[in-house]
């Protein structure tokens, strides 16, 4: 599947989760999304974009295994994705993505009452965070890219 039909549907789980382990749950997807969709970059993608898709992978990563923690049942969305066609859709999604889990996440944190899922929200915002942070710079070689390079003989006027 590809990886903004993945998008959607963690989308649209995370939105009609109401218990906080459905919401770090969701949480959980969207960041082994974030993992699958940096690897994929990193072994099929522009050369130019491979150390920041391993950076979003690696990150991704850590975050799965931060809230995994909780016991999530099933396996992960993500390991449906075959392909990323459109690099710019995807990561733009993934990181609204991210945003929207970073908010839910603070709401399921304020609300915590054992200190144990509380932390754990602490940690998973970082992550998602983070997350996006190598979203945005992912998005931002992918605009220098595809930016017109000045010709360089025709001198700077």
């Amino acid at each position: 599947m590809d990886a903004i039909r993945l998008i959607g549907a963690t989308r649209h789980a995370l939105a009609q989760s109401r218990a906080p382990e459905e919401i770090v749950t969701e949480a959980w997807q969207a960041q082994a999304l974030a993992q699958a969709v940096g690897s994929h970059l990193l072994a099929s993608g522009p050369a130019e974009l491979r150390s920041e898709a391993h950076g979003l992978s690696e990150a991704g990563g850590r975050a799965c295994g931060a809230l995994h923690r909780v016991g999530q049942g099933g396996g992960a969305r993500a390991a449906q994705l075959s392909g990323v066609q459109n690099p710019r859709s995807a990561l733009l999604g993934l990181g609204g993505l991210l945003g929207e889990v970073g908010i839910a996440l603070v709401g399921v944190a304020c609300a915590a009452a054992e200190e144990g899922l509380y932390w754990q929200c602490i940690e998973a915002m970082d992550a998602a965070d983070e997350s996006g942070d190598r979203v945005r710079g992912l998005l931002r070689q992918l605009a220098d890219r595809e930016r017109p390079q000045p010709d360089s003989a025709a001198g700077p006027w």
